[in-house]
């Protein structure tokens, strides 16, 4: 399947021309079809799998079909800020012959450039639920003619409380209007929370059991105490064009930002308590290259999008299989290659047994021939088998469970 099955606008192809995009991800193949005939639709995906150019696409489409310059008639509501400015660039770039504006709506900074932008008029809105709400109390944003409304990442609004929020917002817009909601998990709770809000929607699933099959996963056994020796080591054993490094905590991550800072890589952190425009330059800084390694926390594993990350280090395990899946999935974007290496201990075997069964095989374990390991790791280590070559330097899987 092309992009031209979907008779789009030529405007919006010669945007996918011009940004580089080639053939539709299955996800695009499932659920552009169903927006652009008038379905509801639910679709549940794996990061990187290429579901906001899915919406995103038909959305414009939409709008050129029956153009009325100036009303909101899209909006799109979306958990974090960092995610509202991504689908807000992909709007930008996939529409860059279009006549359609666009907004983002986020709190964290000023009103008043939001109150400019909606004054002006805007056909999309991209928000996040509270700061929406405070637009349409002080009568800035008018919800009263939207025809499609996009609920990106429900199920993560639904673990960060904002449902209340959804539910406002649902009853603000007209009842005849198109839904969409992806979520990376569909639970019961969210099934019975959207029940009453779509028609009839059509269910979309793609792959939501496994990280795509583009990442390449590795395990380095190794102390809580080694861990900053094991990271440095790692760093030296990849090329590491963009790497993006999570830990458990912020006050973690500054720490192993300013280590890797003293060991002479450019790094930086990335977590919650940055002001929202430094986060903003930060994330810029890392999409061009110019900053080539972020430690950051959670913050950074779900709508973060940046295609060019070859490698994900979780300097700390994930608390739980799918967070795991959540964060590697910043790498191996869509058809691309990347690395997940994992530093982990002894008290990681649970996750592991976990992540082993989802992937459907024993995931590679490291040991590095003349890494100077700890006497807890020494005591547990198993004989290591025949050597690996992992970019011009040799590793060790071993045989026994560690």
């Amino acid at each position: 399947m092309s992009f031209e099955n979907f008779k789009l606008d030529p405007r919006i192809v010669r945007g996918l021309q011009a940004a580089g995009y080639e053939q539709p991800t299955p996800i695009q193949a499932s659920a552009i079809p169903a927006f652009l005939a008038g379905r509801d639709v639910i679709a549940t995906a794996q990061t990187g799998t290429g579901k906001t150019a899915a919406f995103v696409l038909p959305l414009l489409h939409k709008l050129l079909t029956h153009p009325k310059r100036g009303r909101t008639r899209a909006l799109i509501v979306t958990p974090t800020r960092e995610l509202a400015e991504q689908i807000h660039e992909v709007i930008k770039v996939l529409g860059k012959f279009l006549p359609v504006r666009s907004a983002t709506i986020y709190g964290g900074v000023g009103m008043q450039p939001q109150v400019k932008a909606l004054q002006r008029g805007t056909e999309v809105i991209v928000a996040c639920p509270g700061r929406l709400l405070d637009h349409v109390q002080r009568k800035t944003a008018k919800l009263d003619q939207v025809e499609m409304l996009v609920i990106d990442e429900a199920d993560r609004m639904l673990d960060m409380g904002f449902w209340p929020s959804i539910q406002k917002i649902l009853r603000l817009v007209p009842a005849e209007r198109q839904t969409l909601l992806f979520s990376a998990t569909f639970n019961t709770k969210l099934k019975y929370l959207v029940g009453n809000h779509l028609r009839d929607p059509k269910r979309i699933s793609q792959d939501i059991e496994a990280p795509a099959d583009t990442v390449a996963h590795a395990l380095y056994p190794v102390s809580q105490t080694m861990k900053p020796e094991m990271l440095l080591r790692v760093l030296k054993e990849i090329s590491s064009r963009s790497v993006l490094i999570f830990t458990r905590t912020k006050r973690r991550a500054d720490r192993v930002s300013e280590r890797l800072e003293r060991a002479g890589y450019t790094a930086v952190a990335m977590h919650a308590d940055k002001p929202q425009n430094q986060r903003l330059r930060i994330l810029e800084k890392f999409r061009t290259g110019s900053i080539p390694i972020m430690v950051a926390t959670d913050i950074a594993a779900r709508g973060l999008d940046i295609e060019n990350i070859s490698h994900v280090i979780n300097y700390d395990m994930p608390d739980s299989a799918t967070s795991y899946i959540h964060r590697i999935g910043r790498t191996g974007r869509a058809t691309r290659t990347g690395d997940a290496l994992t530093l982990m201990t002894w008290e990681d075997e649970d996750i592991v047994r976990d992540l082993n069964k989802i992937l459907g095989a024993p995931v590679e374990r490291r040991v590095l021939e003349d890494f100077q390991y700890d006497e807890p790791f020494l005591r547990q280590k198993a004989e290591p088998v025949k050597p690996k070559t992992l970019n011009g330097r040799h590793t060790v899987t071993v045989r026994r469970r560690m």
